[in-house]
C-alpha cells in the first residue's frame, strides 16, 4: 500500500496525501508511520546525510485519508503553529454518512471530553469540566445511493473532532465503528476525507490552497459526478 504521494513541496514545506490507514506518528504498534516515510523521501530525494529535520504541523487519525502538512524548518514549524493556533487555515473535509442531517446546513458547538484508555472523546452540549469546546460548520452536498456526502469545515481542531461531532446529531461517518456506524469498512478505513487547506505561506507569505484527491475505490469515485457538480455551479457562479 502506498503511504502518501507529495501534494506541494517547498524548502519550508512539505504537504502529503496521505492514504487511510496510515499511521501518521510512531505508537505501541510498530507500525511504519508517515512521519518516517516522509523523512526517508526527504533523505533519498535530496541525498542528505544524517538526520532530516521534519516537523508534523497536524495529525490525522489513521483511518482518515487526505492533507497532511509538515514543516521542513524549525522557523516554518513555528509560524505553521501560529498559523494554526490563530485559526488562519481553512479546512475542507468529506465525510459520508449513511443518515440525512435534520439540517442541510448548519454550524455545530459540543465540548469534548477524551477517553485516553477507550482512545475516544464523549460528545456534551454544555461545558464541562475537562472537556474541549469544539465547532465546525457543515453543508450537505448531495446524495447518492443511500449515501449523503458533507463538506466540513472544522473551526477548532480536536482529537476525533468531525467524527464525534457528525456522530452527535446521528450522522456517524460510514465505517467508523469507533462512533456508532453499524460497521466496519472492508479496509479499515472511515469516508472522512482531508480534501483542501488554504492558508498564507509561512515564509512566501503568499496564499497557497492545495487539494487531495479523493481516494481511488469504488465507493469514493461515485462521488466524483458531485465534485464535478460542484465546479460547474462555481464556474457559473463566477460569471455573473
Amino acid at each position: 500500500m502506498q503511504q502518501f504521494h507529495v501534494v506541494y513541496e517547498d524548502n519550508h514545506l512539505l504537504i502529503v496525501d496521505k492514504t487511510a490507514g496510515v499511521l501518521v506518528q510512531g505508537d505501541k504498534t510498530g507500525d511504519p508511520s508517515l512521519v518516517e516515510s516522509c523523512k526517508l523521501y526527504i533523505k533519498d530525494k535530496f541525498h542528505k546525510p544524517g538526520a532530516v529535520f521534519l516537523g508534523l504541523v497536524h495529525r490525522l487519525d489513521r483511518p482518515v485519508s487526505g492533507l497532511v502538512i509538515f514543516a521542513r524548518t524549525s522557523k516554518a514549524l513555528g509560524r505553521m503553529n501560529k498559523i494554526f493556533k490563530d485559526r488562519k487555515i481553512k479546512k475542507t473535509y468529506w465525510a459520508v454518512v449513511k443518515n440525512k442531517p435534520e439540517q442541510s446546513k448548519a454550524r455545530l458547538v459540543h465540548w469534548l471530553w477524551k477517553d485516553e484508555v477507550k482512545n475516544m472523546v464523549k460528545v456534551f452540549d454544555r461545558q464541562q469540566d475537562g472537556a474541549q469546546r469544539a465547532e465546525l460548520s457543515y453543508i450537505t452536498l448531495g446524495k447518492l445511493n443511500d449515501h449523503f456526502l458533507l463538506e466540513v469545515h472544522p473551526l477548532t481542531g480536536r482529537p476525533h473532532q468531525i467524527r464525534a461531532q457528525l456522530a452527535a446529531i446521528g450522522c456517524p461517518i460510514r465505517g467508523d465503528v469507533k462512533y456508532g456506524f453499524p460497521r466496519s469498512n472492508s479496509d479499515k478505513s472511515i469516508n472522512l476525507h482531508a480534501k483542501s487547506l488554504s492558508f498564507v505561506h509561512p515564509v512566501k507569505k503568499e496564499p497557497l490552497t492545495v487539494f487531495a484527491g479523493l481516494p481511488q475505490n469504488q465507493f469514493w469515485e461515485q462521488f466524483l459526478v458531485l465534485e464535478d457538480k460542484k465546479q460547474l455551479k462555481k464556474k457559473i457562479n463566477n460569471l455573473y
